[in-house]
């Protein structure tokens, strides 16, 4: 195994800003420099090219499980979940699989 990446995509709940949006890309972006265990970190909102799409997605590279479950664990993370990410998410898929 050369990593783990995880990957989450986010649909907003009717009535979610730009600007709860941008917040909540502003504050995942932060994290990177908070969190050692990243290896590689992307945020996005869709394209909007397919009408079926999620409307944003996170992509996350760790070395390995234990550096992915540092990173699902740690504060600052669990911070920006519960204070920007919630609050405006319809729904949420997610997966962790090896690089």
């Amino acid at each position: 195994m050369s990593g783990l990446r995880h990957v989450a995509m986010f649909i907003w709940a009717e009535g979610t800003t730009t600007g709860q949006q941008e917040e909540v890309a502003a504050r995942l972006g932060e994290l990177p420099r908070i969190i050692p265990q990243i290896r590689e970190y992307s945020v996005g909102a869709d394209a909007g090219i397919n009408p079926s799409s999620y409307d944003f997605v996170l992509v996350a590279d760790f070395a390995d499980r234990d550096d992915y479950l540092a990173y699902r664990d740690h504060p600052a993370h669990r911070e920006v979940v519960d204070r920007f990410v919630t609050p405006i998410v319809a729904s949420r898929a997610a997966i962790q699989y090896e690089l």
